[in-house]
């Protein structure tokens, strides 16, 4: 990314929370209106189409206004549109990005079994397709995919658990897994690295999960949704832990831990029983979390980076060369190995969160004590 590309979305960022006195974004500006279009940039020519899966999550707002402003900055017209986690609405917003003559298409899908035949849609335009941190599956339509590691998040989140909840065959602890959706090719890659840091512990019985849940099936959660971990975290509770607390939620995203904080202080834990809660994305409520206890730790992913890095990408497709990369093995969507930039996810807890997030100009100290 150029360097005044930097600097303009730095300056965006600063003009953006004098504005608002405190942002509750890391983003550089909020970049989306309810009908989708996008503000045009004075240069360029081109216009990059950007398919966000939905504004109820906080990350994906920031990934969206990130992208945008970097694009715009390049001089590209943009088109950055949410769904609602609404699949057929998302492909129906794909289909009007390519019907309105997009140049190129960046896609956070919601199912990507979904997009497949609009995919091809957009290959048989000559419309380029990136996949931003959800891998399109099933298509060979896609040329690149901008994500975090997402089996290195898993592994990152259970050597977490490994290292510091002090399970042993003598003082064993108890864990409930709540992973993310199963249409979502990440959570099952998350799943994996997660499970290979914590199996040795659930085969000696250092671990023990009471429900028998720690098959994928058994605690995927559908679009990552709050209510859904919530619900099903109550139950858990309800039929298995009556008698013995539940010492470790093992969650894959924020918003999953949040629904487990209202399960567990529905059920009467307190401070004194309060168990580990895992957390990913770091996101501004988490980090409140994080430092008043209530949720142990949680996987910081810069949104900022990511955006760059995808950007970048449309750059290198839309005057022909070839775009930074750094994995041609992992992301194999079941037609074809997609060429992919892999961010590094970093784990933050109560220890480090002042460095890395706020040393990093993600959030203030300000915003994280409103």
């Amino acid at each position: 990314m150029k360097k005044k590309v930097l600097a303009a979305l730095m300056a965006m960022t600063m003009l953006a929370l004098t504005a608002c006195g405190s942002a509750a974004a890391p983003a550089a500006t909020t970049g989306s209106s309810d009908s989708g279009a996008g503000a045009v940039a004075s240069g360029g020519g081109k216009k990059v189409a950007v398919a966000m899966p939905t504004q109820s999550s906080e990350r994906w707002m920031h990934d969206g206004a990130n992208m945008k402003a970097q694009l715009e900055e390049l001089g590209y017209t943009v088109d950055l549109q949410y769904a609602e986690d609404d699949v057929q609405a998302q492909v129906s917003q794909i289909e009007n990005m390519i019907a309105a003559g997009a140049n190129c298409l960046v896609i956070a899908a919601i199912d990507s079994d979904a997009l497949v035949n609009v995919e091809a849609q957009a290959k048989n335009a000559g419309i380029p397709v990136i996949a931003y941190d959800r891998l399109l599956m099933n298509t060979d339509a896609v040329s690149y995919y901008a994500t975090f590691d997402n089996k290195g998040v898993g592994t990152k989140i259970g050597e977490y658990i490994v290292k510091n909840c002090g399970a042993t065959k003598d003082d064993p602890k108890t864990i409930e897994l709540f992973m993310g959706s199963p249409d979502d090719n990440n959570a099952h890659m998350l799943y994996a690295g997660l499970m290979e840091q914590i199996q040795p512990l659930l085969d000696e019985g250092a671990l023990i999960c009471k429900s028998g849940q720690l098959a994928f099936e058994d605690n995927n959660t559908l679009r990552w949704d709050q209510q859904t971990a919530m619900k099903r975290c109550e139950d858990l509770l309800t039929r298995y832990y009556a008698d013995e607390d539940l010492d470790i939620c093992a969650c894959a995203y924020d918003g999953l831990s949040y629904g487990c904080m209202s399960a567990l202080e529905g059920a009467g834990y307190t401070d004194a029983n309060w168990p580990m809660i895992t957390g990913q994305d770091a996101e501004l409520m988490a980090t409140k979390h994080i430092i008043s206890g209530k949720q142990t730790m949680s996987i910081y992913k810069d949104t900022r980076l990511l955006a760059s890095k995808c950007v970048t990408m449309v750059q290198a497709v839309l005057e022909g060369s070839e775009p930074e990369i750094n994995d041609t093995e992992q992301y194999n969507n079941g037609k074809i190995v997609v060429p992919s930039y892999l961010c590094e996810p970093v784990p933050v807890d109560k220890n480090n969160y002042k460095e890395v997030i706020i040393g990093g100009g993600y959030y203030t100290e300000e915003q994280l004590a409103e």
